[in-house]
């Protein structure tokens, strides 16, 4: 596919736009899968090239959660492995469908992931003691065998139903949830960005320019207080989703 100078310019600022929501309340991928189809790019190279993008923003946060240490290794390994396998499955079937198919998907998905994503939640500060070490472990390897194959197929408020599922089956606390969700994203990403690579529907000159965005959106976002930043998140996502609701319908 030939890439002219407008695909960079609408995908690029909101890519960067996507990293900076991501980084005050997650979600992030809600702007920049759609950024890709607003541009013209067709669903199996935008889903690819999303994921080239995505892996440099997610490699920044999970090395940030564990320079901290919120991260238990030990604990969320099997997670790791499984949400590796599950996202080179999901992947693996999104190439095995039609185009036009998926993009009818996406325009019945986009809204309901949306609203998952930024529905009011609450999430424990300690952890559920009445679920053991072991079993916790076991939980967490499910959810993120089945996220994992989520992400893989499709891709955006991953982190977030990570976080919650976490916390809320597997009786992690929000810290412990937050920073083996960035791992465990990072590892599905690297999966499936890896599969589509080897797929050749990857657009690298793209996905490596949308990447610096991306990064540079998840570093200004981090350095904002989430109140003030959270106040665009709403409105952002439902302009581009309204828009890319737009560009499916006249099929262009």
């Amino acid at each position: 596919m030939e890439i002219s100078l407008i695909t960079y310019l609408i995908v690029c600022p909101l890519v960067f736009l996507g990293g900076f929501v991501d980084a005050i309340a997650g979600g992030g991928g809600l702007i920049t899968l759609p950024a890709y189809l607003l541009a013209g790019v067709p669903v199996h190279n935008a889903l690819a090239t999303n994921k080239l993008s995505s892996v440099m923003g997610a490699s920044v946060s999970a090395f940030r959660f564990w320079k901290n240490r919120f991260v238990d290794i030990s604990f969320i390994l099997p997670s790791i492995v499984a949400a590796l396998i599950g996202s080179a499955i999901g992947a693996r079937i999104t190439l095995l469908v039609p185009g036009r198919f998926l993009e009818y998907l996406l325009m019945a998905v986009l809204p309901l992931t949306a609203y998952m994503v930024f529905k009011p939640k609450s999430l424990s500060e300690t952890p559920d003691e009445s679920i053991s070490r072991r079993k916790g472990m076991v939980l967490a390897a499910i959810i993120s065998f089945i996220v994992g194959g989520y992400d893989g197929f499709y891709g955006p408020g991953t982190g977030t139903f990570l976080v919650l599922l976490y916390s809320s089956v597997a009786g992690m606390d929000v810290r412990n949830a937050s920073g083996g969700a960035k791992m465990v994203n990072f590892a599905s990403n690297i999966s499936a960005f890896v599969l589509f690579l080897l797929s050749g529907k990857t657009l690298v000159a793209l996905g490596l320019t949308a990447a610096v965005f991306s990064i540079a959106g998840h570093w200004f976002g981090a350095g904002l207080a989430i109140k003030k930043g959270s106040r665009i998140v709403r409105p952002v996502v439902l302009v581009v989703l309204a828009l890319l609701l737009l560009k499916i319908i006249s099929g262009r």
